[in-house]
């Protein structure tokens, strides 16, 4: 995995990764609110001994005020100490709860020492310091003092007294901030990361063609105009999705020159992949090249045709079949020129039976004498048989796949689902592409539209 893969893969799911993010600001946040302040306050010690006049003795006065200032921090934070500091404040706590708090630090090669006192209290923090600072000054007078009586040995004093924090030590808000940011941007990219890994749609014409064993044949990209306008204009409509499927009806004359399909099954695996806007924009796209286009609804259990060009749905491909009407009485036209529908019909009883009768081979022959092409939508394979049932009596079949969303043992299936009747797709057309799919993904479109129902859902999360 290169650097270029988690950028990418960053642009393309950064929805997971401000997600993560965010909790990890606000666990910060809340590690911030429910910490107890701490205040610390320092006062530093001066450590001389006392020396003779000349270079030597003053040379080895500084070295012993050295060699003593290890020995005075680990004395400043003992417990004798601290017991003495307890009984001058009167301090409610024990001298090894004080111990916890104070911390001595010396500089190697100065005769200088910090010392940190750290409390709930500001105050109480100043004051604790500057009586241990005080108390200890009068210990090692005691300590260093002879016993005939002499001057001590070496002194401390203090040289900088405490003053009261204004700011507590803990939480370091900034700090934490910084470090639930940073730790949830790296979660986030993790995350994401392994959603990349463990993702099993489709996005790719390699994920197609290793599921599939077929190429894909169009790209409709994301408009999210077509969730109330299904049907595209395509005489003054030149927007990425009118190019796509006009790309789609070219490519179709190149799927079989000597023997090119006249009466195509639109399928998917499951429903909301957006096929039944990809078959009335497929037609439409034929009837402006000039084409006789018939759109035929073969879904008789979820008709959406009629809805989506406002026509009537009560008389179509059902009563057709079941002797109620003729054929040509059933054909309605559009305000689309060279477009006829023949929509679902009353819903029948037994749909996959009326689909693979001998009348419906018979009415798809005769669509196709009268008109250029025939396109079908028919439900879903892995719901019911009927495209299945279509695609043996049509002259091919496009796979209908959306963008982030179609599994890959779906599409799988799907395809063995029509090799069971002697048909392979002609080839899949992508739909609902985002416009940044070229991510992780090595592809790039424009954009498509196809979000209402029930074929025009949401835009896929890719987060």
């Amino acid at each position: 995995m290169t650097l270029e893969y988690f950028l990418k893969v960053v642009r393309m799911r950064w929805i997971t990764v401000c997600s993560v993010a965010l909790i990890g600001v606000l666990t910060a946040v809340i590690i911030i609110l429910t910490t107890t302040p701490i205040y610390q306050a320092t006062t530093r010690l001066f450590v001389s001994t006392s020396t003779g006049l000349s270079n030597s003795d003053l040379y080895q006065g500084n070295r012993l005020s050295q060699d003593r200032v290890m020995s005075y921090t680990e004395l400043i934070m003992g417990q004798t100490l601290a017991q003495r500091t307890i009984d001058k404040l009167g301090l409610d706590m024990d001298a090894a709860a004080l111990r916890e708090n104070v911390k001595a630090k010396a500089k190697s090669g100065t005769v200088l020492i910090n010392v940190q006192v750290r409390d709930q209290s500001p105050v109480r923090a100043r004051d604790i310091a500057n009586a241990l600072s005080n108390e200890f000054v009068a210990m090692v007078s005691e300590l260093e003092s002879p016993t005939n009586g002499g001057p001590p040995n070496a002194r401390v004093i203090v040289e900088q007294r405490a003053a009261v924090p204004e700011r507590p030590v803990v939480p370091r808000t900034k700090q934490v901030l910084a470090f639930g940011l940073g730790l949830g941007v790296l979660l986030g990219i993790a995350a994401a990361v392994l959603r990349e890994v463990l993702d099993n749609t489709i996005k790719t014409r390699e994920n197609v063609e290793d599921s599939a064993g077929v190429g894909v044949v169009g790209s409709i990209p994301l408009d999210k105009k077509r969730r109330t306008e299904p049907a595209i204009s395509f005489g003054r409509d030149h927007s990425p999705i009118a190019e796509s499927f006009r790309a789609l009806r070219t490519n179709l004359q190149f799927l079989s020159v000597d023997n090119p399909p006249r009466v195509i099954v639109i399928t998917s695996s499951v429903p909301g992949e957006g096929k039944s806007t990809t078959a009335i924009n497929l037609a439409l796209a034929l009837a402006e090249a000039g084409n006789r286009v018939a759109l035929v609804d073969g879904d008789l259990r979820r008709p959406a045709i009629h809805k989506y060009l406002e026509l009537v749905g009560t008389v179509g491909f059902s009563t057709v079949l079941s002797g109620g009407t003729s054929l040509a009485d059933a054909l309605q036209p559009t305000s689309f020129d060279g477009l006829t529908v023949l929509a679902a019909g009353v819903r029948p009883p037994n749909p996959s039976e009326l689909l693979g009768s001998r009348a419906a081979q018979a009415l798809l022959d005769e669509l196709r004498t009268d008109f250029d092409f025939v396109i079908v939508d028919s439900a879903p394979l892995l719901a019911v048989t009927d495209a299945a049932i279509l695609s043996a009596a049509a002259d091919g079949a496009f796979m209908v796949v959306r963008f982030g969303s179609t599994k890959r043992d779906q599409l799988a299936h799907s395809v063995q689902t029509l090799a069971d009747v002697g048909r392979e797709p002609m080839g899949v057309v992508f739909t609902l592409v985002p416009a940044k799919a070229a991510g992780p993904y090595g592809y790039n479109y424009s954009y498509y539209g196809a979000d209402s129902a029930p074929e025009l859902e949401r835009e896929p999360d890719t987060a």
